[in-house]
């Protein structure tokens, strides 16, 4: 059964979530102290015995200058510069093995796969600390300094998938005119996140983002990880307030009301873990040109291939086919 709005309610509905006063402030600042550390992308190549791409162990300077890793991927006859996508993981997952993940470089794009700060244990590997004090906290990250936005977790996140373009942009292979961000679930949420942050991005494809419309999340889901949320709340009863502020500054509805760049989202009707309301709240804000593939039967696992098949075919619209 459907467990949120009707399609025709999604079609109007509208997130009640509003960018606290200082947002626009709070990331020009963090991005600017991010800024003042060289990005210092450091790469290697590393053996797969694949024939058709080349693989990169890739290291540069994210949040705080502190260590973010990535694996680059490039098709091993490729002419650049190249259109790229700087891919994001969802909750749980890191980068992964050298030899996952191979669709964007096998299309012909170099491929920037961002790993998790802290995360990598959950369903797939992760290289990368998040080197932060540590406070009270629901296990998992979501609670992980959430009674300040300067010391939430998604801070230091986000700054890091903001350079994380910085990095790719870098590259010599890399087409600084042709980059686009993509993610699933959280790493949706980051998407949507760098394209409300940057003006310099050719397109963003958020597959059933998480971190959108945290008002109506609350209500509506007893899934994790928003769960984390309550759960801290059940405890820390006094906190509401101090919660719902620092999340507003992490929104993907708030980043969404400021981005620019072409947009490509996709729902599921019946996903209880982003609920397609929290989806279309972010999508409506969305300023930029925007598209939305609503998946009526399914859960969080969105679209799945069909979901990457149609990015593909964004994608090659809007930053042309790849070199090989």
């Amino acid at each position: 059964m459907l467990t949120d709005l009707s399609p025709d309610q999604l079609a109007t509905y509208r997130s009640s979530q509003t960018a606290p006063g200082g947002f626009d402030e709070f990331w020009a600042e963090t991005l600017a102290e991010a800024g003042k550390h060289d990005i210092d992308v450091r790469l290697h190549e590393v053996t797969t015995n694949l024939t058709t791409l080349s693989t990169y162990d890739v290291t540069f300077r994210g949040y705080a200058g502190q260590d973010v890793r990535a694996w680059l991927r490039v098709p091993a006859h490729a002419t650049g510069p190249l259109p790229t996508v700087v891919q994001y993981v969802g909750y749980g997952g890191g980068r992964g093995h050298a030899l996952e993940n191979l669709l964007w470089a096998s299309a012909g794009f170099a491929h920037l796969q961002m790993d998790t700060r802290g995360q990598g244990s959950g369903w797939s590997l992760g290289d990368t600390p998040d080197e932060a004090p540590s406070q009270p906290q629901v296990p998992g990250v979501v609670t992980r300094g959430i009674l300040d936005p300067a010391t939430y977790y998604y801070r230091r996140m986000f700054t890091d998938a903001v350079r994380a373009v910085d990095a790719a942009r870098s590259l010599d292979v890399v087409d600084n005119a042709r980059i686009a961000v993509l993610g699933g679930s959280q790493g949706g949420g980051n998407a949507l996140a760098v394209a409300g942050l940057r003006d310099d991005l050719a397109a963003a494809v958020a597959f059933v983002p998480f971190l959108c419309d945290f008002p109506r999340a609350l209500q509506v889901t007893e899934s994790y990880p928003y769960k984390e949320i309550i759960d801290y709340l059940v405890v820390h009863r006094t906190d509401v307030d101090a919660v719902r502020r620092t999340l507003a500054f992490f929104d993907g509805v708030n980043f969404a009301a400021r981005a620019s760049a072409p947009a490509l989202f996709s729902a599921a009707l019946r996903d209880t873990v982003c609920p397609p309301s929290t989806v279309f709240g972010a999508f409506h804000e969305y300023t930029g040109d925007k598209q939305i593939e609503v998946w009526e039967f399914n859960g969080h696992e969105g679209g799945g291939i069909l979901d990457e098949a149609r990015a593909l075919e964004f994608l090659r619209g809007r930053l042309g086919a790849g070199g090989i």
